[in-house]
Formats: C-alpha cells, structure tokens, sequence
C-alpha cells in the first residue's frame, strides 16, 4: 500500500500558497479602534432616559448639539403616563382633548369620558379616568392616538432665551412630521416624527 501524501496545514511546512502580487494591499490599512472610539458622540443620560425610537432620538441628539441649554420634558410614555400627562392640561381646561388631538375614536371616548365626568377635578382622578379608557383601546388605536406612546415623540421645554432659533431647528429636524408650541391653548413644545 502506497503512503498517501497529506498535506499539513495551510501555511506550514510545504502548504504555503504562493500569493500572486497583484492582489497585495499596497496601503496601510488603518490601525482598529476598540468600539466607542473617540471620535463618536458620547451619550446623553438626558436624552436616553426617554426611550425614543431611532428616528426621534437622532433628532433629539442633534436639538441638543445645536443648542445645549435645551431640556426634555418627555418621550415615550407607558398608558399610565399618557393618561397623568393628559390630566394634568384637562385640569386646566376641559376640552384640552378635543382641542389638542386629531379626529379619532379614541380622542371622543377620551373627551366624553371627561365630559361626562364633570365631578372629576383632579390630576390623579381625570389620569384615572383616562387610563381606563386606554386599558379598553386596542394598540392600534392608541399608536395612532399619541406618538408617545411609540416613542416617537418628545417634548420640549419651552424656553424665551433663544425661542425662535430652537423652534427653526426643531421645525428643521430630520423626519419631523409636526411640532406644535401650543397645544389645547396651552403653551407646550411638542415634537414628533
């Protein structure tokens, strides 16, 4: 029986392979950065405490780079969010609702609820009132009801320093799809995508 010839691995010994010049890489590469490098923007705790989805959180980065001094009120909410943020304009006015959100369902069955709960006067009672609406809700509706509520979404705090320069850069935002600085009569800055 004849031995059979096996080569070793590739590189070793006798199996090294000839490498033809014309496929060698005749510049440097670049030495590798370890992840986080640098030169890539560092976090901010403000702007990640609000869970925004990719779209809004590069815009809420990029308000934040154009003007420092800026501060977020609020981002993606839970129902029980929605609803205590919600209470607490109706306390203020009681046709916030229907002043303030498109035509839909859910914004009337918001809004009778707290038409037909004038003894309700509360923060904590109306944001109780309302949640049980929204706990009756299917996704759908309520993702069409508040970007909050898919993170897609922040709000602002309203400033005077600078108003009208922060206002063309929220209005200029990529993706932006409505900012509002007054909401039901009530002065809110409300950016979403």
């Amino acid at each position: 029986m004849a031995t059979a010839n096996i080569p070793g691995p590739l590189g070793l010994g006798e199996n090294k392979p000839s490498v033809d010049a014309g496929t060698l890489v005749l510049a440097e590469s670049p030495a590798p950065q370890a992840s986080g490098a640098a030169d890539a923007p560092a976090l901010d705790t403000e702007i990640e405490a609000l869970d925004l989805s990719a779209t809004a959180r590069a815009a809420a980065y990029a308000l934040k780079k154009a003007h420092p001094a800026v501060s977020f009120t609020s981002g993606r909410r839970d129902k029980s969010d929605q609803a205590r943020a919600m209470a607490s304009n109706v306390v203020k006015n009681r046709k916030w609702i229907e002043e303030t959100y498109a035509k839909s369902d859910l914004r009337k069955q918001c809004q009778d609820w707290v038409d037909a709960n004038p003894d309700k006067k509360t923060q904590a009672e109306i944001a109780e009132g309302l949640l049980s609406v929204f706990n009756n809700a299917t996704d759908a509706d309520l993702g069409k009801f508040s970007k909050h509520l898919s993170g897609d979404a922040f709000d602002v705090q309203p400033v005077d320093k600078d108003a009208d320069a922060i206002k063309k850069t929220i209005r200029g935002l990529a993706g932006l799809d409505k900012f509002l600085d007054t909401e039901g009569g009530l002065v809110r800055w409300h950016a979403q995508f």
